[in-house]
């Protein structure tokens, strides 16, 4: 296993591969365990890399400082140290937020930046959004970590078919240190970079799943705002589209890369 002491914290990552570098940012109470179903798509033409966030994973998790834009500081501090250049960034719901603060900071960083299930802030605006972020807050700080890891299992995977995926979901979920996850989620809310977005200019790509948490026109508001970006809406998906759609979503993430690439990768068929 391979660690990084970076801005006083140790992170574990995994770089497998060689090409064009990726970096794969994974979501809230997650790791990069969970982009196991893109390596096979990705590897055979790109170096790819898994990066566990401070508070997950194999990380360290500190008592304290979690915010946005640290989490995005870590990343450069392992871009730059890793000598990956320009990589292009996948992001995944927090990871996308992590994406977005990174590329407003620094637009100089990302080849490309793909934004799945997410979006460049989490700042309750309407009674309803309020409602949902206070009903998160509150189960998340009063129900067992088990309790949380049952019923996002159900949200994300509720097809009878996808019991293998419900239960990977659930073990690893208990992996989590409560204090971290806590600090993590307390850090996303009231979060944003919208205002920012005009400073982006490599080719985005963001994916909604069809049944996300957020609605498709909320995504498809904030692409409006960016210069060079497409949205893909995939089809029978819920908020962990990589995995319940891995197939459709290597396709449309491989011929992005292929379009935004310095060159397309040896062995990439695109």
């Amino acid at each position: 296993m391979a660690y990084l002491q970076l801005n006083g914290c140790n992170l574990h990552y995994t770089d497998q591969g060689e090409g064009e570098p990726v970096l794969l940012l994974h979501g809230l109470g997650s790791s990069g365990r969970d982009w196991e179903h893109q390596l096979s798509a990705l590897l055979p033409g790109y170096r790819v890399l898994c990066l566990d966030m401070r508070g997950h994973g194999k990380s360290e998790k500190p008592a304290s400082g979690y915010s946005v834009k640290t989490f995005a500081d870590d990343c450069l501090a392992f871009i730059n140290y890793m000598q990956l250049g320009k990589p292009h960034i996948v992001g995944i719901s927090m990871g996308g937020m992590i994406a977005f603060q990174l590329a407003t900071d620094h637009p100089e960083v990302p080849a490309s930046l793909t934004i799945v299930n997410s979006g460049p802030e989490l700042i309750p605006r309407r009674p309803k959004e309020y409602l949902l972020v206070a009903q998160r807050l509150f189960f998340a700080h009063v129900l067992p970590l088990s309790a949380v890891a049952r019923g996002l299992a159900k949200t994300l995977f509720p097809k009878p078919e996808q019991q293998e995926l419900r239960e990977t979901f659930e073990s690893r979920w208990l992996e989590n240190d409560r204090r971290a996850y806590l600090a993590s989620l307390r850090a996303l809310v009231g979060w944003g970079v919208t205002e920012h977005l005009d400073r982006i200019d490599c080719p985005v790509l963001v994916v909604s799943a069809d049944q996300d948490y957020t609605p498709v026109e909320k995504k498809r508001e904030y692409v409006g705002h960016l210069g060079d970006a497409q949205l893909v809406v995939i089809e029978d998906s819920r908020h962990g589209t990589p995995i319940d759609q891995a197939e459709k979503f290597n396709a449309v993430l491989l011929d992005f890369l292929a379009q935004s690439g310095s060159a397309s990768p040896a062995g990439n068929a695109g």
